[in-house]
This record gives structure tokens, C-alpha cells and sequence, in this order.
């Protein structure tokens, strides 16, 4: 698919602050099954700072605003190219040795709930079956929670939504991530987006879901909130060991203010080239 991604994130502070730093993991790399076409970030007020690829082979670019900083517009525009890969992650170049995946995270811990969750999945999968059993974690943690939006909140932990049995897509990664580790498979946080559909004009689509390392495979997403592997509907941004570690944003700020946010994420298929414009 050949689609066009507007993304749109708006801070306003009550009270000027004396300056923000952001870091920002915004910039989806070219792979196979992915290829970036056009990206363009727009922050104005910004000065940028340094930029380069960290261990998960995600682009990090960090940005300053100096005060009275009273509000931030960051707008990102892209093409991209995707075909379907059947969620296996090939050609991303990184470096970080996957077994640092199988690290727990504060929304990631797992509790008596989630082994038991894991153990009944696994219980007639072979061990050796490594990509059955990652598939299997994926099904078990579908069935076991409700899609709910404005049920859980960002800082919900994964014991915390399969205790309740709803949730949305943070929720079923950190849950399946969580059982993945549990027995001994490496897994992280991915977000990105998702194109959901023409029916009703752009959607909005900023999403996430887990990948697990199959030994001899690599690494293989799994959409739990929605039952699939990722697809060419799917736009891969940037990977972390929870979802706060993945955020396409994440900032420090200098003094205290009321913050209010909005995020708006359009995905529509983009437009073709006119025969005038094309090389």
C-alpha cells in the first residue's frame, strides 16, 4: 500500500515555561516491506539538537524550545510504501542483542494471573515450536481481553487490564509481552500506525503492538487487540521495552504548568502521481 500519514501533536501550557526538551522517535526506518518515501517534522520555535540511531535501529532526534515557551505544535507528514511481510521484521538494521528484550518493565511485570494465562496457552505447544508458541501467547491474550477504549489509562499495567479483561492495543502488548518473557522469549513494544479503512474517510490511527524474537526467524509482530499479525495496513515508527519507552514523544520541561495535549493521526492512502509529475 502507497499510504499518507499526517500526525499532529499539540502541547499549551497555563503557565509559560522556561524551556522544553524533547526527544523525539518519529522518523520510521526503510525495511523490507517498509519504505519511507517522504517524512518532513515541523516544530517552529525549535532548535535541533542531536540526531542519531540508537540499538533498536530507531532515529532519535532531540529539540529545545527556549522560554516563554507557552505552546508546541509538532506536525509530521510522510509516504510510505508497505507490502506484507507476514509480521516478520526483515532488513531493520539494529544492533541490541534481543535477550536485552526479556527485561521486565514497571507496565510489563507479570503476576500470577499472566503465568497462568501463559502456562494455559503453552500447555500443549512444544517447546521447540518456538513461533507456535509465540502465536499462541498472541491468540491466548486476544481471547482474554475486551478491545475497550477509555477503560485503562497510560500508566495501566498489563496485570492491571487482564485483571479487568478490557482494554486497548498498550494493554494487550504489555500483557502479551509480559507472558513472552515469562517464558524466555524476547519481546518489545512497537508503535506506528495503523490504516483502518476508507469507509468513513481518514481514520485516526496512531497504534501499538508487541514483536517477539523467534530464534532462527527473527523478529515477528503480534497484534493482539486485533487478532493478526501486522500487515501492509501497518506503518512501523519505534520499539522500546513498554510503550512508554516507545513513545514517538517524550520530554523534559523547565518549571511547572497545567499541560493540556492533543493527538490527531490521519492515514489515507495517498494520492497517485499525475503523468506531468512523474520522473
Amino acid at each position: 500500500m502507497h499510504l499518507h500519514v499526517t500526525h499532529i501533536t499539540r502541547y499549551r501550557f497555563e503557565e509559560p515555561l522556561s524551556r522544553v526538551t524533547q526527544s523525539h522517535r518519529l522518523t520510521p526506518a526503510s525495511f523490507d516491506g517498509q519504505t519511507v518515501q517522504t517524512w518532513l517534522i515541523e516544530a517552529e520555535g525549535a532548535t535541533r539538537g542531536a540526531c542519531f540511531r540508537d540499538g533498536a535501529g530507531d532515529e532519535i532526534q532531540t529539540l529545545a524550545f527556549k522560554g516563554p515557551v507557552s505552546s508546541i505544535d509538532v506536525i509530521v507528514t510522510g509516504e510510505v510504501i508497505t507490502t506484507d511481510t507476514s509480521g516478520v521484521l526483515r532488513g531493520h538494521a539494529e544492533t541490541a542483542n534481543p535477550l536485552t528484550y526479556l527485561r521486565e518493565t514497571p507496565l510489563t511485570l507479570p503476576d500470577e494471573n499472566i503465568r497462568k494465562l501463559a502456562e494455559a496457552a503453552l500447555d500443549a505447544v512444544p517447546e521447540s515450536d518456538l513461533l507456535a508458541r509465540a502465536h499462541a501467547l498472541a491468540t491466548a491474550v486476544a481471547k482474554a481481553i475486551t478491545y475497550a477504549p477509555g477503560e485503562t489509562e497510560a500508566h495501566t499495567t498489563g496485570a492491571e487490564a487482564l485483571k479487568q479483561g478490557k482494554g486497548v492495543c498498550q494493554d494487550h502488548a504489555h500483557v502479551l509481552i509480559s507472558a513472552a518473557r515469562l517464558f524466555d522469549l524476547p519481546a518489545r513494544y512497537v508503535s506506528g500506525y495503523l490504516f483502518a479503512g476508507e469507509e468513513d474517510g481518514p481514520v485516526e490511527a496512531s497504534h501499538g503492538w508487541a514483536e517477539i524474537f523467534v530464534a532462527g526467524l527473527g523478529w515477528v509482530g503480534f497484534d493482539a487487540a486485533n487478532a493478526c499479525c501486522p500487515d501492509d495496513r501497518y506503518i512501523r515508527l519505534g520499539s522500546g521495552l513498554e510503550a512508554s519507552d516507545a513513545a514517538p514523544i517524550r520530554g523534559i520541561v523547565g518549571g511547572q504548568s497545567c499541560e493540556g495535549l492533543e493527538v490527531s493521526v490521519m492515514i489515507r492512502p495517498a494520492k497517485p502521481m499525475q503523468q506531468g509529475q512523474q520522473q
